[in-house]
């Protein structure tokens, strides 16, 4: 009948193996201890290099248009480009050295993790540099949006123009995110049915809202050839000198007042010209 094993040499052999696993993974802990500590150093100092070198060449002036956009000034916050770039380059560099660190103490479950880290930065920075360029286009479509709106006297152009801002924003920032490799399927797909049903109640509500600015605006590009200031003129009994027309009305010196005269009226009303 064999012998049971000595507890005594159980206890003493499992002792020995974890001493002598200590004594292995000290000097890989202090091989990778020093470089984090080496990438800590590099990546503070490249960071600061770059961030004034970014200073002087005026790489914060884009931010400064960034932070003009009222959507950012109502977030209340304040976007230095440099201090951002220079920030995540210094992440970058340590989590390269950390990579490094993680290998060197022979942690493959950790080294795998760092390195998922370490490529998901490079579309991190692809997907942050999308999102930029389309708030400041979307910014730029807005204020075009405002300005042909007041230039048509087109009421609800700061509405319009916000519309358009969010719709182009939220556009971008699906494709940044699928950039960064994150799956916008159902996110695109909710987004469509949602500015659809938008798009298609707006259209109807505001269509109908503003059918007559939208008659006054197509009978400008007929009257303005037809009439000019100084002419005298009658419609329905109401005699008078024009004194301006824009887009969407004329104004005419009726005796001691003016009279405001829609233009779709010149094309459904009968009008005498006196000169």
């Amino acid at each position: 009948m064999e012998r049971l094993p000595d507890l005594v040499d159980v206890l003493i052999n499992t002792f020995r193996a974890l001493i002598n696993q200590f004594i292995e993974f000290v000097p890989r802990l202090l091989g990778a201890g020093f470089i984090l500590g080496i990438g800590f150093l590099v990546g503070k100092a490249i960071s600061v290099v770059v961030k004034k070198l970014l200073d002087r060449v005026g790489f914060d002036k884009i931010g400064e248009k960034l932070n003009e956009i009222h959507f950012i000034k109502q977030l209340k916050t304040e976007i230095k480009l440099s201090e951002i770039v220079s920030k995540v380059l210094y992440y970058f560099i340590l989590l390269v050295f950390l990579m490094a660190a993680t290998e060197t103490l022979g942690v493959s479950a950790i080294t795998d993790m760092v390195k998922s880290l370490v490529g998901f930065i490079p579309r991190l920075i692809a997907a942050a540099i999308m999102l930029q360029v389309g708030v400041l286009i979307a910014d730029s479509l807005r204020s075009g949006v405002v300005t042909l709106c007041q230039s048509f006297n087109i009421a609800s152009g700061k509405l319009l123009g916000m519309i358009v801002f969010f719709f182009f924003l939220i556009i971008t920032l699906i494709s940044a995110l699928g950039q960064a490799g994150i799956n916008t399927e159902l996110l695109e797909s909710s987004f469509n049915l949602l500015i659809g049903g938008i798009i298609f109640a707006f259209a109807v509500g505001y269509g109908y809202a503003s059918r007559d600015v939208m008659a006054n605006i197509l009978s400008s590009f007929y009257s303005k050839n037809r009439f000019r200031p100084g002419q005298t003129i009658r419609i329905d009994g109401l005699k008078g000198v024009i004194l301006n027309i824009d887009n969407t009305s004329l104004t005419l010196q009726t005796g001691d007042t003016t009279t405001i005269v829609p233009l779709q009226t010149l094309q459904s009303r009968s009008v005498e010209v006196f000169d």
